[in-house]
């Protein structure tokens, strides 16, 4: 919670005008995956980081859970039903002697042993296939105490025939108020809830009529260019809301993983160690009014620290 004698400089416009020294600048916006305006097609998206090899044919995909390559229909449905084997945890690099040592954290298997968990099917994140429909946040009037807002959002997403789709999204302001909630439906058939990790099941969409463009319109109306979003690997909830937006602060640069990119450190493991909290995610999946306040709680100790150290 913010203290009284901190207001000055964890609200408001002061709140703002800190959060400047944190901003990603282009370069990090790039290497970490954005979503970036495609110059050559108007509300079509391109990603300037690091994308695993493409598959060069338009009816086959490669599975991002276990890295096989399958095929789809025109409609984007499997061409054959095959079973997914897959790890669902990180590659974690221990030290042993002669060297390093990788195994995966779900099971503690060495890298290239057989998956932990099995799926139906394979899925893909669609994100070398589906980059039409999105949108750039607008440049709007300067408010007259230079605070266009700051707000901490989070996504949670399925697998469909499309890749990863919207199912639900939170954005809350800087006093951890929720200012937006909804679940949201999915454009392609649902292939996978991914409910181990989003929390949100098949009954939750069920009577769901707020769509994609709908979530955009909201969101287009509350944000500007200008607005500071907050959250973690912020790339991914961008792609899933199809925004392009440039002001951004993202917990996972702001507490880096010692190995520097690709790796990057788990929220849960940031709410563990700075906010002395555990993670409702490993009983029933993501929670993103948690997550999304958990980002923002991290941002402003972030900034009392960093103030504290200049006195």
């Amino acid at each position: 919670m913010v203290k009284k004698g901190e207001r000055r400089y964890l609200t408001g416009a002061a709140l703002y005008a800190n959060l400047k020294d944190y901003l990603l600048t282009e370069e990090q916006l790039n290497e970490n995956n954005f979503p970036r305006p495609n110059p050559e097609k108007n509300g079509s998206a391109i990603f300037n980081g690091m994308i695993k090899k493409a598959v060069c044919d338009a009816f086959r995909r490669v599975c991002c859970r276990c890295g096989k390559v399958f095929t789809v229909t025109f409609s984007g449905k499997h061409a054959r039903k095959e079973e997914c084997n897959y790890h669902s945890g990180r590659v974690l690099e221990q030290k042993v002697p002669g060297g390093l040592e990788k195994r995966y954290s779900c099971c503690e298997g060495i890298i290239g042993s057989a998956g932990c968990q099995v799926a139906k099917l394979h899925v893909h994140d669609g994100r070398r296939e589906n980059l039409d429909g999105f949108m750039k946040t607008f440049i709007k009037s300067p408010p007259f105490d230079g605070n266009y807002g700051v707000y901490a959002l989070d996504c949670e997403m399925c697998y469909t025939t499309q890749g990863l789709e919207l199912t639900r999204v939170t954005v809350v302001d800087s006093k951890l108020q929720v200012v937006y909630d909804s679940f949201v439906k999915p454009d392609g058939e649902v292939i996978d809830y991914n409910m181990r990790f989003s929390g949100v099941t098949e009954d939750d969409l069920k009577n769901t009529t707020t769509s994609l463009r709908d979530v955009q319109a909201v969101l287009l109306n509350l944000f500007s260019a200008d607005t500071i979003l907050i959250g973690h690997s912020l790339e991914n909830d961008l792609f899933a809301l199809k925004l392009i937006h440039d002001t951004v602060v993202d917990t996972s640069v702001m507490f880096p993983h010692r190995l520097g990119l690709p790796h990057k450190r788990a929220l849960k493991s940031l709410m563990a160690d700075y906010l002395m909290r555990i993670s409702q995610d490993d009983v029933g999946g993501h929670n993103s009014s948690e997550d999304a306040i958990a980002c923002m709680e991290l941002t402003l100790r972030k900034i009392k620290e960093d103030k504290g150290r200049k006195r």
